[in-house]
């Protein structure tokens, strides 16, 4: 492909069946390199690149969008980590 390529991903991590421990990281990733990334656990926006710093300042200043990746946990993490434990428990 010609250009530029630009992704985003999220991922829920967790060791305990209670969740208790569960961290949710987003990343932002420019031609293959994360560049800003939020963790659940930091609770806030780290810049790897010039750019990410730039960007890591504007997100970090906006409580709304950091409110926002923390409500992820709940929203995103355990939801799906619920169903995929009883999808697994209803199998064994």
């Amino acid at each position: 492909a010609n250009g530029y390529y630009f992704s985003r991903w999220a991922k829920c991590i967790h060791s305990s069946r209670d969740l208790s421990d569960m961290v949710f990281v987003d990343n932002y990733v420019f031609n293959k390199d994360v560049f800003i990334q939020f963790n659940s656990t930091v609770g806030k926006y780290v810049g790897y690149t010039e750019l990410g710093v730039h960007n890591a300042q504007l997100f970090n200043n906006n409580p709304g969008q950091l409110q926002g990746e923390s409500a992820q946990i709940e929203s995103f993490c355990k939801h799906n980590a619920e169903n995929r434990q009883t999808a697994i428990a209803d199998k064994t």
